[in-house]
């Protein structure tokens, strides 16, 4: 399916591994030339090579830039002046006891999760407006709707990502601009296969058998039961973000394994 994306400049945040990493590809067999960015120079270098050679016909770029600063983000506006797909994919999660948690915590997790890509939005949103069309997309996570008790200070940023989507998506009525939040369930990144090696790497129980009994005991709704790969939401991002998902914006679309109910 050609979801015509070709020669559509995207900028992916966090797009050296993960969710992230997984979207650039994706939107890269499209066509799509995509900027990768992360913090670390080398990480985003490798990451542009690897899709160049997957993908010769695209023109990938790379900004190494921590996107929470408000002068990376200036340099990367001066580097990337405008896109016509944005994904607000950076983020940071950790499980944390609700009285662990102070109020320096709270400010990281706001300033990462949501104040980072309000500030993209707000200096690509009106370039887009411009021309006519445009997609920005939040990726948030289904504890935006049904936290799990386990990290409160990342559910309530990924509730915010889908309060303020719906905001901007008030902004481009009667345009070929949309704005859409996306919302995994559990994937299988390297964070969380980090979690999965803390939490069992003291019991008897076989590797093979993490995933199942962490979807068992910690995810019992999913209707999957498994984890979703990284790839299985760069192709549906993809989709979001192409010319053919016109029909729809302000929406929280779920990629949950049907973990959240469904209310008829």
């Amino acid at each position: 399916m050609d979801l015509h994306l070709t020669n559509k400049l995207a900028l992916i945040t966090g797009s050296t591994k993960g969710i992230g990493k997984a979207i650039a590809i994706e939107m890269a067999r499209e066509g799509t030339d995509v900027v990768i960015n992360g913090r670390k120079q080398a990480e985003v270098d490798a990451v542009v090579t690897e899709i160049k050679h997957n993908f010769p016909k695209t023109k990938p770029l790379g900004v190494a830039a921590d996107l929470a600063k408000a002068s990376d983000r200036e340099n990367l506006f001066q580097k990337i002046s405008k896109v016509d797909i944005l994904v607000n994919n950076m983020g940071i999660f950790q499980p944390m006891a609700y009285d662990e948690i102070d109020d320096a915590t709270w400010e990281k997790f706001f300033q990462i999760n949501v104040l980072a890509g309000n500030a993209l939005a707000k200096f690509y949103l009106p370039k887009m407006l411009k021309q006519d069309f445009g997609r920005i997309i939040f990726i948030a996570s289904e504890e935006a709707i049904m936290p799990s008790g386990e990290m409160p200070q990342y559910s309530m940023t990924k509730s915010m990502n889908l309060s303020l989507a719906k905001s901007l998506s008030k902004l481009t009525v009667d345009t070929h601009v949309t704005v859409n939040t996306i919302m995994p369930g559990s994937t299988l990144t390297e964070g969380v296969q980090t979690m999965l090696n803390k939490m069992y790497q003291d019991s008897d129980l076989p590797k093979d058998k993490w995933e199942k009994d962490f979807m068992k005991n910690h995810r019992s709704r999913s209707q999957i039961q498994r984890l979703i790969r990284p790839e299985e939401i760069g192709r549906f991002t993809a989709f979001v973000a192409s010319p053919d998902a016109s029909s729809f914006s302000g929406e929280a679309l779920r990629v949950d394994g049907g973990l959240v109910p469904t209310i008829f």
